[in-house]
């Protein structure tokens, strides 16, 4: 069904929710606790911690990361970014104090493709040293107009499983030429510049078989415009994976990025059919599937597993066995 040439891509879980407080990094793992691994959660050690604090925020996470409250192993952490001067100690805190727990490590604000290697070495440096076994998994921010132009090299590197786009550093970046409308939930669908950004890192990230990661909404308490900006980036701009800032935006991103009960029945209908007839065409509802379409509808019972959540949209019991091997309780 699927082309052995092509990029498997990585299945992340469709929320990525950033927090760099204490209480609220505390309050998050207690949150996925409660509705289990559909959101990742991402300590920030960047703009997370207080000016001169870095080394101890990173002890911090390490202690989070490493603790019995990351239950189900997707905790990552976003680092300082390579030039800043103590990059190499909070990476080295972090690998030899959590580094065989780490989801992933977040690396902000590369300039260019040359930046990611760099970091991408000092990470690697850090894992021979703390004799991990397992690379971390590693992600980057596209915030820069550098990052931008290198956008396929950075997606094309092997550590790399998803590329984020930072909006607020992005439209900062050209010295008020963009305005700050473009840094709004409706804004940044608009402007010009901001969208072909957006559809650059989506279109890379395909092609490498990463995963997209949208920015964030500010407007934190605007339920409906949240839900709106992840529908838009999900449905018209390719992206797999969104920011989440505040835990009222969790569960209405989850919501967006999961595919509807109709499309989910007539996934399992069409890959149930296509299953009985080993793969052949077949014609469902007076319209024919074949391969191609099989491989769509796939992704579409896929999205729905990664995005079930307690007390959320699941797929039906006897689905979930058959195809992934699980129960649902």
């Amino acid at each position: 069904m699927f082309d052995p040439d092509e990029p498997a891509g990585a299945l992340l879980p469709v929320c990525d929710h950033y927090c760099g407080v204490e209480l609220r990094m505390r309050k998050s793992l207690e949150l996925q606790a409660e509705m289990g691994p559909v959101f990742d959660i991402t300590l920030d050690g960047e703009d997370g911690a207080p000016v001169g604090g870095e080394i101890e925020q990173a002890h911090l996470i390490a202690e989070l990361v490493g603790g019995p409250g990351n239950l189900f192993g997707r905790i990552g952490a976003r680092v300082l970014p390579v030039g800043h001067a103590r990059f190499e100690d909070m990476v080295d805190v972090l690998v030899a104090k959590a580094g065989v727990r780490l989801a992933y490590l977040m690396l902000p604000k590369p300039r260019h493709a040359a930046d990611l290697q760099r970091a991408v070495a000092t990470v690697e440096d850090a894992e021979r040293r703390a004799g991990l076994t397992r690379p971390i998994p590693l992600q980057a921010l596209v915030e820069t107009h550098g990052a931008l132009r290198d956008v396929a090299a950075l997606a094309a590197h092997p550590r790399i499983e998803s590329l984020s786009f930072g909006l607020m550093d992005f439209v900062s970046a050209h010295r008020g030429a963009i305005p700050l409308s473009a840094m709004s939930a409706q804004g940044q669908f608009e402007h010009p510049l901001v969208l072909r950004a957006k559809l650059e890192i989506a279109a890379a990230c395909h092609a490498f078989g990463k995963v997209p990661s949208h920015c964030v909404v500010t407007e934190f308490k605007d339920t409906r415009a949240l839900q709106k900006a992840a529908e838009r980036a999900n449905r018209l701009l390719g992206y797999t994976r969104m920011w989440s800032i505040h835990p009222a935006q969790i569960r209405p991103i989850v919501d967006a990025f999961a595919p509807t009960t109709a499309e989910v029945d007539q996934a399992i209908e069409i890959i149930g059919a296509a299953q009985a007839a080993g793969w052949a065409p077949i014609r469902h509802h007076d319209t024919l599937h074949d391969r191609a379409s099989y491989r769509y509808f796939w992704q579409v019972i896929e999205r729905a597993h990664r995005t079930a959540f307690h007390g959320g949209p699941q797929l039906p019991a006897e689905v979930e066995l058959a195809w992934f091997g699980e129960r649902v309780a």
